[in-house]
C-alpha cells in the first residue's frame, strides 16, 4: 500500500510534465498592430498576443514602459518591422527584458528583412532629416510585401512551434488564397488613382504610391521629421493647386492641422488614411485597412 501511495503522485507529476508543453500557448510580441494582425491571421488560437502601439500612435516614439518590459520578457517571438522604426525603444526593451531568445536568431521577426526596402539612402546625412538607414520602413502599406512577410512569418511560427505547424500551414495557405483574391479587387476599384498626385503629410507612403501608381509631388515635411520653413510652403501652395491634386495624405495618428492648412490655400481635399489596422472603424484586420485605403482615396478622385 505505501508503494502505491508514493507511485501515485509521481505518476500525476508525470502525466503535468508532457501535458504542460501542449497546453502552452506561443506568446508572441508584436511592435505594430499590423504584424499583430498578420499573426492572428496566421496562427489563430495557438498564440497569446501582445502588440506594443495602437494606431493612433507614431511608432517612432515609444515609451519602453514596465508593461511593455514585461511582456517581452515572457514572449518566445518577437515580430517587429525593423530598419530602425523602433529604434528609439525596442532595443531598451530587449536589453531590460533579459529575454536573449528574442534579441536575436529565431525569436526575432524583423518584417522589412525579408523585403526589398525603397528609399535606401546611398549616403547617410543628418542634414537629411531622420532617414532609414535600411530603407523605408513602412512597407504595411503594400499588400505584395505584406504577402511575402506572411509566408516567411509562417515558416518562423513552424520552426519555433512545430507541434502545432499542421495549423499554421493551413492557415498560412488560406490567408494567402483570401489576400490574392483581395488584391486583385483591389487593384481593380483603385484602377482610377493610377497618374493620380498627392501632396503628405510625411513621406510614409511611397509602398502604396508604388503599388497604385500614383506619384507624390509634394510634402509638408521636405524632409523626414524636420518643419517646414516658410518659402517651403509656399512652394507647397504652388505646386498643389497646380498639378490637378488628388489629395492631400495624413495618417491617422498625425495631427489633421497642417493638411487642412494647406487644403485651405489650394481647395485640395484631406484625406485621412488609417495607416494600419485600428487606424479607423472600418480597419479591424489588414483587410479592412485595404478597403478602408482605397475606398478613401476614391472617394477624393470622384
Amino acid at each position: 500500500m505505501k508503494t502505491i501511495a508514493i507511485a501515485a503522485p509521481l505518476l500525476l507529476l508525470a502525466s503535468m510534465a508532457v501535458a504542460t508543453p501542449a497546453q502552452a500557448r506561443l506568446k508572441v510580441f508584436a511592435c505594430e498592430p499590423e504584424w499583430g494582425s498578420l499573426v492572428q491571421e496566421l496562427a489563430g488560437d495557438k498564440v497569446d498576443l501582445d502588440v506594443a502601439t495602437t494606431a493612433l500612435q507614431d511608432v517612432h516614439v515609444v515609451e519602453a514602459k514596465p508593461s511593455l518590459i514585461a511582456k517581452v520578457r515572457a514572449a518566445d517571438l518577437v515580430v517587429c518591422t525593423g530598419a530602425e522604426l523602433e529604434v528609439g525603444w525596442l532595443p531598451q526593451l530587449l536589453r531590460q527584458s533579459g529575454n536573449s531568445k528574442v534579441a536575436s536568431g529565431v525569436g526575432s521577426f524583423m518584417a522589412t528583412a525579408q523585403v526589398k526596402t525603397l528609399e535606401k539612402p546611398t549616403a547617410l546625412d543628418r542634414a537629411n532629416g531622420d532617414v532609414h538607414p535600411d530603407g523605408n520602413p513602412h512597407i504595411q502599406m503594400d499588400p505584395r510585401r505584406v504577402l511575402i512577410v506572411a509566408r516567411q512569418l509562417d515558416a518562423r511560427l513552424i520552426q519555433i512551434d512545430p507541434a502545432n505547424a499542421d495549423t499554421y500551414k493551413q492557415r498560412g495557405a488560406d490567408f494567402e488564397k483570401r489576400w490574392l483574391a483581395a488584391m486583385t479587387k483591389w487593384k481593380a476599384e483603385a484602377a482610377p488613382l493610377k497618374g493620380r498626385k498627392v501632396v503628405v503629410h510625411h513621406i510614409s507612403w511611397v509602398y502604396l504610391w508604388d503599388w497604385l501608381g500614383v506619384e507624390q509631388i509634394g510634402a509638408l515635411e521636405p524632409k523626414p521629421s524636420v518643419p517646414p520653413t516658410a518659402a517651403h510652403l509656399a512652394e507647397l501652395v504652388g505646386t498643389t493647386k497646380s498639378n490637378n491634386t488628388l489629395a492631400i495624405v495624413h495618417a491617422a495618428y498625425q495631427s489633421s492641422k497642417p493638411s487642412n492648412w494647406l487644403s485651405e490655400r489650394t481647395g485640395v481635399p484631406v484625406v485621412n488614411l488609417p495607416f494600419t489596422v485600428g487606424g479607423d472603424a472600418q480597419s479591424k484586420d489588414l483587410f479592412g485597412l485595404f478597403d478602408s485605403t482605397i475606398a478613401k482615396l476614391r472617394a477624393a478622385a470622384k
